[in-house]
């Protein structure tokens, strides 16, 4: 069976079951901040496990699509020289919230494994949980699986990782046992089953894990029943394909084999067997997808996990021969197309984003073939060094590998990676050391990590009811004071109140939460925000005057001038999304928004500054069909149903059953729960206020509307009168104006640079018959007036050329700012470097320098100790020509 065809047998089994096949999730996991990229199939369900999503299902499958690169199972290093360590793999997996559990799990298990897949029964091994009595005597009783090939394996304490056969979402929150299924790839390979001293061997192959959750686990350790037990499991499609295609290692598969022959052929090697092509093949399937989902190069979080992998596979296409004769041959974006071939099939997008995908990493690998040569050169010449030298001298310093990370950006294990083919070490502390001004940005970086139940517990559900009123009569359903349930509060209180409904928008999907006011005949409540608390809406404030009792009726009113103006330029950024896909590329993807009263922020894929002629072709695109007045119109369907609309997606907005079709004209099909105008037109005139990017590959718009959009207009069009004004002329030819002056600033610039450079000769002429003569040399020492700094070498050279044997240092002033110059004649520079004369000066003003041994320059910082520097030289100059 091919990959694509195991991977249809598995969704196709499961639905078989009823279960709801569900589409793999982006590798960026939405409202997590838990995960630096999904790892599991489960990352997509994990608040179903929690209990804090409700689907229309109980069961479903899926194949995900996942990224581990670093951690304790996939050092990256490893990654092409084991037979299954990968950065990006697929995972199959089949989940019960709630529904089934142990019997039914392992049943689908066993039948899918020997009836659908057909694979010999003799050649499984099972494990289970030491303490689950449970699931052993179903596979020992049930389905008869013989006892001898059941290994029970302990949790090593409660560690998370799956192979200790107890699982755990994180430090806290749901857990429970695992079951595991090894096969076994023959005598013929070294290793023993699980559970024996041989186990990491590669004869027994995990390829299908089964965690029964049942369990809540607090910060002290206690672990109670979950009321729903679930099930989640996962099967890894590269490992179940290597054995049906009757291969031990996972680059032998299909998938593998063809991306390896493909990249083979692109660089001209014969072996395929080359541990680089299996680098490559893996990695361009990681970097793809990465920027397929939105990722792009950086030097932090995801966006440095992509580059250190884009850096890595082209080391080794470097390594193969990518690049010859000084001219550096771009391979990697290249292998996106085969790479399309293999798996479109499954995930289309690869096909939708291929322009986008091969452009973000072709930039990546140009702007690394700039200092890859110089790079290896500094490494290979240190590692030359050291493979001379006894073992206990065959460690890179962690200085070198430092410089190679901070000037030619090597990631370390790109560093580490090479240092372990010729048999070095690297001097890791060192590192460490010289990294330790980065490590505190690296650290908050990396700040992935929550306590489960550490959130704020709210049981309520509050019903929206404000897309159609802004006003409505509600009971208090939970008060809250400092985080604590309370039955009242009082004059002053800074509180959170819970209604059972209300026409109040909580922050979601980038618009704001609304602000107004709660009240009754005596009490009036200031809502300053509204939150989300699990199914529950937040009124976020304080009470400023009366008393509010949980149980009361209260009156809720939005303050509806700032909801109407939230609401156009919320409007409007569906609206500009659309502009913006429509002229720069469907590759452009929302990476996050801020929708207030006063403007709207988009952020958004694009790996180059958008013109100004493109954001007047945007702006105008958008009033356009403001101008159109197109009525807003709001459909719910289900997901597939907005999925064959059209209808995309909002970046980081999580989606139910039903979902809300935001439709103005075709133009623009979004799923949005947020509030919007009736018609286009209400929106008012539209007005792009910047530009700018704020990260690698991700640009900022700003812009306002309505009333915003005319302030700013007509701010802009008085300090337009104003410029006429000091101009003396019609504002409507201020840039004609303006450019005129520019024109004459640029000649009188130069004017007054010739009259300098006349100066400056003039004063070397008179400087010359200053030199004092020490034995037959000329030294000259002098702080120079109403010259400019960057004259000072064309008097340098005058003078040096009037003195002949000479030695001189030449100073300029400007406020506490120094500017040095020291020259030497060649004959002389055997003795007197200009370099260390020059640095001699410069330390006591507070600066430092460098340059040629004949010409140098330095600068300071304080003017004031710079006659005794100069009065510095002569002695020690003196010294030197002895």
């Amino acid at each position: 069976m091919t990959t694509n065809q195991i991977r249809d047998a598995f969704l196709k089994y499961f639905e078989s079951k009823n279960h709801q096949v569900v589409d793999s999730s982006p590798l960026v996991p939405a409202n997590d901040p838990t995960l630096l990229f999904t790892n599991a199939g489960m990352v997509q369900f994990k608040d179903c496990f929690l209990g804090t999503d409700k689907r229309s299902y109980s069961r479903a499958t899926s194949s995900q699509r996942c990224v581990r690169a670093g951690g304790k199972h996939n050092d990256l290093e490893n990654v092409g020289y084991t037979a299954r360590h990968h950065t990006f793999f697929e995972m199959l997996g089949n989940f019960s919230f709630g529904d089934y559990f142990k019997q039914d799990a392992i049943n689908y298990c066993w039948e899918f494994l020997t009836e659908v897949l057909k694979l010999p029964k003799e050649k499984l091994w099972v494990t289970v949980y030491e303490e689950d009595q449970e699931a052993y005597e179903i596979w020992s009783k049930e389905l008869g699986f013989p006892e001898n090939r059941i290994s029970r394996i302990g949790d090593n304490k409660g560690a998370r990782y799956a192979s200790d056969n107890f699982w755990a979402m994180g430090d806290t929150g749901p857990c429970g046992p695992c079951t595991e299924v090894f096969y076994d790839h023959g005598e013929h390979i070294w290793g023993g089953p699980p559970g024996t001293p041989e186990e990491d061997g590669d004869r027994f192959i995990e390829i299908w894990n089964l965690v029964f959750m049942q369990y809540n686990r607090h910060k002290d350790g206690t672990m109670e029943p979950l009321p729903k037990p679930s099930v989640d499991t996962g099967m890894g499609l590269e490992r179940i394909a290597a054995i049906m295609q009757n291969v031990h290692s996972n680059y032998e598969i299909d998938i593998f084999q063809n991306l390896i022959k493909a990249t083979a052929d692109l660089l001209g090697v014969n072996d395929l067997d080359n541990k680089s092509l299996r680098v490559i093949a893996d990695h361009i399937r990681s970097c793809a997808f990465m920027v397929l989902d939105g990722v792009v190069p950086s030097n932090e979080g995801r966006g440095y996990v992509l580059r250190r992998i884009v850096r890595r596979a082209i080391r080794h296409g470097h390594q193969l021969g990518a690049g010859s004769e000084g001219e550096r041959t771009a391979f990697f974006a290249d292998l996106v197309k085969p790479l399309a071939q293999e798996m479109a099939q499954a995930y289309p997008e690869l096909n939708e984003q291929y322009d986008f995908i091969v452009k973000v990493l072709a930039k990546e690998e140009a702007a690394f073939a700039k200092t890859l040569d110089r790079g290896m050169a500094i490494l290979e010449t240190d590692i030359a060094e050291r493979s001379e030298q006894a073992d206990s001298s065959r460690v890179i310093p962690g200085e070198t590998v430092f410089k190679l990370y901070d000037t030619f950006g090597f990631p370390k294990d790109l560093t580490a990676d090479i240092a372990r083919e010729k048999g070095l070490e690297i001097d890791w502390d060192g590192f460490e050391k010289a990294m330790q001004a980065q490590r505190e940005k690296a650290r908050a970086a990396s700040n992935f990590g929550v306590d489960y139940n550490d959130s704020l517990s709210i049981d309520e559900q509050s019903e929206f009811t404000g897309y159609d009123h802004l006003t409505q009569s509600s009971l208090v359903t939970k008060l809250l004071k400092e985080d604590t349930e309370v039955t009242e509060i009082l004059h002053g209180d800074k509180a959170i109140v819970i209604l059972k409904n209300t026409p109040f928008y909580a922050e979601s999907g980038g618009q704001v939460g609304d602000k107004g006011r709660l009240f009754d005949k005596s009490a009036n409540f200031i809502v300053e925000d509204t939150q989300k608390l699990g199914e529950a809406i937040a009124h976020i404030g304080y009470l400023q005057s009366g008393t509010i009792s949980s149980g009361a009726e209260l009156t809720a009113e939005v303050d509806g001038k700032l909801r109407q103006d939230t609401m156009r330029n919320h409007s409007a950024t569906h609206l500009m999304h659309a502009a913006l896909r429509e002229l720069l590329g469907s590759h452009v993807q929302q990476k996050g928004s801020l929708v207030e009263p006063d403007k709207l922020r988009f952020d958004f894929s694009h790996t180059e500054a958008v013109t100004a002629a493109e954001l007047h072709q945007i702006e105008s695109l958008v009033n356009q069909k403001i101008y159109e007045n197109h009525p807003v119109e709001v459909e719910l369907t289900d997901m597939d149903s907005a999925k064959e609309q059209g209808a995309m997606a909002l970046f980081g907005e999580k989606y139910g059953d039903e979902v809300r079709v935001l439709s103005m004209s075709p133009f623009s099909v979004e799923l949005c729960g947020g509030t919007h105008v009736e018609r286009t037109g209400d929106i008012g005139p539209f007005k792009i206020t910047s530009e700018a990017g704020i990260a690698a590959g991700v640009r900022r718009i700003e812009a306002v509307t309505g009333e915003g959009a005319v302030a700013w207009m007509q701010s802009s069009e008085a300090a337009l009168q104003a410029i006429g004004a000091l101009l003396k002329s019609d504002p409507n030819h201020a840039a004609d104006k303006v450019s005129q002056l520019m024109d004459k600033s640029r000649q009188l610039e130069k004017t007054i640079e010739q009259l300098q450079s006349k100066l400056a000769s003039s004063q070397g002429s008179d400087l010359a018959s200053q030199a004092v003569l020490v034995g037959e040399t000329k030294i000259l020492v002098s702080k120079l007036e109403g010259v400019e700094a960057k004259s000072l070498r064309e008097i340098q050279d005058q003078l040096k050329n009037k003195l002949g044997s000479s030695i001189l240092v030449l100073a300029v002033a400007k406020g506490d700012r120094v500017s040095l110059i020291a020259g030497v004649s060649k004959d002389l520079t055997a003795k007197v470097k200009a370099g260390e004369l020059v640095n001699m000066v410069a330390q006591q003003v507070g600066g430092k320098g460098g340059g040629r041994p004949d010409m140098a320059q330095a600068g300071g910082k304080d003017a004031a100790a710079l006659p005794a520097a100069l009065d510095s030289v002569l002695p020690w100059v003196k010294e030197k020509l002895v």
